[in-house]
């Protein structure tokens, strides 16, 4: 009887090499800075990474904690953190499936986590994990997408140039490919991403693979999802704009 084979590497195993890329990353970041601003009481960052939403919340003094469910990100944001003199709650644990002592006025599941939910069953659950730990009155939000046109109707299997960047301790370029396939019944992308480090005359030294899945999201289908899950009220909007 053969051993189980181990599960492949995510994107999500190394924080240091995320932060190349996601660190200064700021799409939705005023967004969610607003909404903890306003927010009357404290907030639950949910898939919090390495601390793109988290961190500039704590330095404005904000009262804040993090969850997600990679070891290897909660790492990452203690070290930042600490360098920061900051000592944040912290929790490991998945979205669909946390119990926290706490109620917060404000719940974000930001930079499109929300899809990570790969079944109805567990979309439902973090909906409903969620709700249970709002205040009366809090705030849910967060951010996901579906497919447009040029995408679910691309050939699978193009490897595409999705970012570059200079590594912070080298200086050197690294480059992020990602090869989609898609699920079109299922609603599922599957990305098989590789990772090439160049040395200075652009001669790739080092590959690293990983991969993940995510399920997308219609519109008519989140707003079932969310009354099912027990929501009284809700908008969605088409972009950080409030479109």
């Amino acid at each position: 009887m053969s051993a189980a084979q181990p599960d492949p590497p995510t994107p999500f195993d190394d924080g240091a090499l995320y932060d190349v890329f996601f660190e200064d990353f700021d799409t939705g970041l005023d967004f969610y800075m607003d909404l903890a601003r306003a927010a009357d009481g404290p907030v639950l960052d949910v898939a919090c990474g390495t601390g793109r939403i988290m961190l500039p919340c704590l330095k404005e003094g904000l009262d804040v904690d993090g969850l997600d469910l990679s070891p290897a990100m909660i790492a990452r944001l203690w070290e930042k953190a600490d360098a920061a003199g900051f000592r944040p709650q912290l929790h490991e644990a998945g979205m669909a499936e946390f119990r926290l002592p706490r109620r917060y006025a404000l719940i974000i599941i930001p930079f499109n986590a929300f899809v990570h939910n790969l079944t109805t069953g567990d979309q439902i659950a973090t909906l409903v994990r969620c709700r249970e730990h709002l205040e009366p009155g809090g705030q849910l939000a967060f951010d996901t997408f579906f497919p447009g046109a040029a995408l679910i109707t691309a050939p699978d299997g193009i490897r595409n140039l999705e970012a570059e960047a200079c590594h912070p301790e080298t200086g050197l370029l690294v480059r992020m490919y990602d090869s989609h396939t898609l699920d079109r019944v299922e609603q599922l992308m599957h990305s098989s991403m590789e990772f090439e480090f160049l040395d200075a005359t652009g001669r790739v030294m080092e590959t690293r693979s990983c991969q993940t899945t995510t399920r997308w999201i219609y519109k008519g289908e989140m707003d079932l999802l969310l009354r099912t899950s027990g929501f009284a009220r809700w908008r969605i909007s088409g972009g950080f704009d409030g479109r």
